[in-house]
């Protein structure tokens, strides 16, 4: 064994040579990917139309290759095409030219306003470039550079691919591409000249004209004629007596009298700067022969305003600083601060009272008193009043961050009822300004979950806004939200209800703090009528009840009692004044109603109680036991809540787990509302059982069934439903600890003081960045309301889509508890976006001048050329220079000429003598140039006499600080 390896380890390594090196590899992933997307073959579409690489749809797709450890991206542009039946063709297309090739000559899309800048040069529906793939690599030596562009040749004609491949050489921001297209016995090259510093004889078209000449070297003479499409571009900078129109807000109407009080409601707009910075007019000769124009260094026929084609585009400013934008933004960032109130405006003012008023008595009646002074009997009022001087005492008034007369406006904007001696009963205002309560604009609220238009949030929201940008920033709101957290205190002390809020529970579609005022709203009604004295309770179901009535024992209201056995639906909930229920001592219910007997014993004992707290006769229903009518109870609402304490309870009794225990302690938690109305039943129909409250309460849960009796008549039987006999039923275990008391002696289910000191409490311990997340939603609200409201305006189609997008979005992204600060950020940055959009709208209009014109159609027209400025990336001007858009055009660029100059005016001129002696005196129309661009176009033989002839191209660009040809020059491979 041993001698037998002996010769295996004498073997040395064997080098193969066919190996494949790094060049031919990086050719073989080149051809993969030409393979992978089928980019195989001769493919010829349809000729292209007028405008289409504008209009038409561009795509891309990208790959991956390296180099050695070099990584390129090669990406394939095209135009988005529908194929071309080819079937019986083939034959026929054998030996036709690739589809790029007829491309170059095609003349329907020179100069193209947005595309690629292969597709603007050589007029290309297709190609493949393949780029470094990290943005600072670039290909610099030439040897380099040479290496790619024989990769690519060598690809091309292994894989048959018919479409231009480049290759990016030098620095990115150059642009310089190199290329080649084959095709059956024909190959385009793809070259490029690329200068900072233009040379003199090529400014021009004659000098061009050789460059092209010369670089075709066609054997032909004379040679054939070349075709020329030129374009000149001109800046207009100068707008000259065109001032910006927008004008800023004025701040010193805003704290003055009444008027300025309405201020406070509206939001500024509009952008402080011209948001059209440059207009660029191109005048284009499409169609040129050689011969028949003359453009040399010493004259040139090439007039703008003898151009038989005029086009324009706008440039817009960047960023223009927009006022509404601003505001919002502003407003935006107070959610980042993290400062609280009293951090803000220095000590806590209610710390300081509170230890200056101290003393050792206030001390030992706290500890000898048995049970909490209620709030109400305390002077909160002077409190406040005291607080109020402190706070202006120890600031200073020039101090304060709010001047008090912008305080004192600002206060009447929010309560109008502050103004008459005694504020105003009704809990709601309205704005004639604002929507009416049935549009899609004022029910926005429920997508934003903000707060409704009129309402005091919304109010409060805008004057936070107000405040922070012209009045004092995050001071000044701070100190208003003091202000109106002791204006929440005020009137819950002195029973005075708060404007701007509708009646009723909280609306759960609106932002919590709306939600928070209108549950001191609720606490404040009850409160101030068990002040006044009434005792007379709400009803149930109110107007629904009387409407079942009517109807009938077979049109219960059975929709509002299913939705579970709390009993009441929230819509359900009064806003009467009359809710309010003092809880009596034991004895006093002992005398008014024997509740021992009534506890004890069953029907009998309690068809002797006098019935108390009926509403009215419930429709034909009788009591099972005794036939007497059926009355519906006068019951207590369900208490309000507000979304945060909803979500507390749902905790609360999702922490009690799924233990029988725990089940029965949820049950009993949930039942309070359903055990008063038991007891208003009770208390309503001495005598009732059971299955009388089921058939008012929840008809679904009494099962009727015709049956025979014994003498053969048809009878209704009734039962419990199969729930309701479940053993130890809520239902039951709640009847049977019933007691008949009726809603007005029963303990209150809504602790209305205990609720409102709850609320004042959140209210005043808010930081700024807290109030500002709150009421985000309703300055978002206000900002689209006012963009819709200046759109309509300027009617521009584009906006009202933005518009639908931004409030889709907002609903979205709002509708969440806490949402993310760039989704915010997103919907403010699409607010200034529609903002700067209409500004440049009135600014166009207003440097057009529709507004001026006096025949109807011409306003018309410009209106529409002016809405496609704003919309499109270049527009045509009808009539060119003749036409009505044109003149004006026209006479912008003459103002900036003569202003740039200090020449005399146009009048002037026109009084001068002959045409000649004003042209020789007056200062040229249009200023130089800021671009000039050409096409020159051929099909000749190369590089001999008997070659095929193929198309030949050349593009220049001439800037100020810029030159650049790019060439494309076929040529005939069968025989060379």
């Amino acid at each position: 064994m041993a001698a037998d390896s002996e010769p295996e380890s004498e073997v040395f390594e064997i080098t193969d040579f066919t190996t494949a090196s790094e060049w031919e590899r990086f050719i073989s992933k080149v051809e993969e990917v030409l393979n992978d997307w089928k980019l195989i073959g001769n493919s010829l579409g349809r000729p292209l139309e007028k405008g289409v690489f504008t209009s038409g749809t561009w795509e891309e797709k990208s790959d991956e290759i390296s180099f050695a450890d070099f990584k390129f991206s090669v990406t394939h542009h095209y135009l988005v095409q529908e194929t071309t039946d080819k079937e019986g063709k083939d034959e026929i297309l054998e030996d036709a030219i690739p589809q790029s090739m007829q491309d170059l000559l095609c003349m329907n899309n020179d100069f193209p306003p947005r595309a690629h800048c292969l597709v603007r040069w050589y007029g290309l529906r297709e190609f493949v470039v393949i780029a470094p793939a990290a943005h600072s690599d670039a290909v610099l030596s030439e040897s380099k550079c040479n290496l790619l562009l024989s990769s690519v040749s060598i690809a091309l004609g292994n894989t048959g691919c018919q479409v231009p491949l480049f290759v990016q050489i030098h620095h990115k921001w150059r642009r310089m591409y190199v290329g080649e297209c084959q095709g059956p016995g024909v190959r385009t090259d793809f070259e490029m000249v690329h200068l900072r510093k233009v040379p003199n004889q090529y400014t021009h078209l004659s000098g061009l004209l050789d460059i092209f000449k010369s670089k075709i070297g066609c054997p032909l003479t004379p040679l054939p004629p070349v075709s020329i499409a030129i374009r000149f571009t001109y800046v207009l900078q100068d707008w000259q007596q065109y001032f910006w129109p927008q004008q800023p807000p004025d701040i010193d109407a805003l704290v003055g009298g009444e008027v300025g009080g309405l201020e406070f409601g509206k939001l500024p707009f509009g952008a402080c700067e011209d948001p059209i910075s440059e207009l660029h007019l191109a005048t284009t000769w499409p169609h040129l022969t050689e011969g028949i124009i003359v453009d040399n260094d010493v004259y040139s026929d090439l007039d703008p305003i003898q151009a038989p084609h005029w086009s324009v585009r706008v440039r817009k400013a960047d960023n223009p600083q927009c006022l509404l934008g601003d505001f919002v933004t502003e407003f935006f960032k107070i959610c980042r601060r993290k400062e609280s109130t009293d951090e803000i405006l220095g000590r806590s003012t209610f710390e300081e009272e509170g230890r200056e008023i101290a003393d050792i008595t206030h001390a030992l009646s706290k500890l000898t008193e048995p049970t909490p002074v209620p709030i109400h009997k305390l002077s909160v009022s002077n409190m406040v009043h005291t607080a109020k001087k402190k706070i202006r005492k120890h600031r200073g008034i020039e101090e304060s961050p709010l001047n008090n007369d912008v305080l004192n406006t600002i206060l009447l904007f929010l309560f109008p009822d502050a103004a008459s001696e005694k504020p105003l009963d009704g809990t709601t205002s309205v704005d004639n300004s604002n929507p009416p309560s049935e549009s899609e604009d004022y029910n926005l609220y429920n997508q934003f979950k903000s707060a409704p238009s009129d309402s005091l949030t919304y109010k409060l929201a805008l004057c936070l806004c107000m405040i922070n940008f012209y009045h004092g920033g995050l001071k000044g709101v701070a100190h208003l939200w003091q202000e109106f957290v002791l204006e929440m205190r005020f009137r819950w002390e002195n029973n005075f209800l708060i404007p701007g809020l509708t009646s009723g529970p909280p609306d759960l579609r609106c932002c919590l703090l709306h939600q928070k005022l209108q549950m001191l709203n609720c606490c404040i009604e009850r409160k101030k009528a068990r002040d006044e004295g009434k005792n007379v309770t709400n009803t149930y179901p109110g107007d629904a009840g009387k409407a079942a009535d009517q109807l009938g024992p077979d049109h219960r209201k059975d929709t509002d009692k299913e939705k579970g056995e709390v009993g009441k639906s929230w819509d359900s909930w009064s806003d009467s004044d009359e809710e309010f229920f003092e809880c009596l001592s034991d004895t006093e219910e002992l005398k008014g109603n024997g509740q021992e007997s009534g506890k004890k014993g069953g029907p009998k004992e309690m068809a002797n109680l006098k019935p108390e707290g009926r509403l009215h006769q419930h429709g034909k229903l009788t009591l099972l036991h005794n036939g007497e009518p059926l009355y519906i109870p006068v019951t207590q609402e369900p208490a309000p809540m507000t979304e945060d304490l909803l979500e507390e309870q749902s905790e609360v009794l999702a922490k009690l787990g799924t233990s029988a225990e725990g089940a029965h302690l949820r049950a009993r938690m949930q039942s309070a509302c359903l055990l008063s109305d038991m007891e208003s039943f009770k208390a309503a129909n001495p005598g009732c059982i059971l299955e009388d409250f089921v058939r008012w309460y929840s008809p679904r849960d009494y099962i009727e069934e015709e049956v025979i009796d014994e003498k053969g008549d048809v009878i209704l039987k009734g039962e419990l439903s199969a729930r309701m006999k479940i053993p130890s039923n809520m239902w039951v275990e709640a009847w049977e600890t019933a007691k008949p008391i009726p809603a007005r002696r029963q303990r209150r289910l809504f602790d209305d003081t205990r609720e409102a000191e709850k609320v004042l409490h959140y209210l005043a311990f808010q930081k700024p960045a807290d109030l500002a997340r709150h009421l985000l939603p309703c300055v978002i609200h206000a900002a689209v309301l006012k963009v819709k409201e200046e759109e309509t305006l300027e009617n521009i189609s584009s906006v009202k889509k933005i518009i639908k997008q931004i409030i889709s979005h907002s609903s979205k992204v709002l509708h969440f508890p806490n949402p993310e600060d760039k989704k915010l950020e997103e919907i403010i940055h699409q607010i200034t976006n529609v903002e700067a959009i209409i500004a440049r709208a009135r600014s166009l209009k207003a440097k057009f001048g529709t507004e001026k014109c006096e025949q109807e159609e011409e306003k018309e027209d410009l209106e529409r050329f002016v809405s496609c400025l704003l919309e499109q990336p270049e527009v045509l001007v009808t009539g060119a220079g003749r036409g009505h858009a044109g003149r004006i055009i026209h006479k912008l660029f003459v103002n900036a000429q003569r202003a740039a100059a200090m020449a005399p005016p146009e009048e002037e001129l026109k009084r001068a003598g002959c045409p000649e002696e004003r042209r020789h005196n007056s200062v040229s129309d249009f200023p130089a140039p800021a671009g000039r661009e050409l096409i020159l176009r051929t099909t000749v033989p190369r590089p001999a006499p008997y070659s095929k002839a193929l198309p030949q191209r050349m593009y220049s660009v001439l800037t100020k600080e810029d030159f650049r040809l790019a060439g494309a020059f076929s040529s005939d491979t069968s025989f060379f």
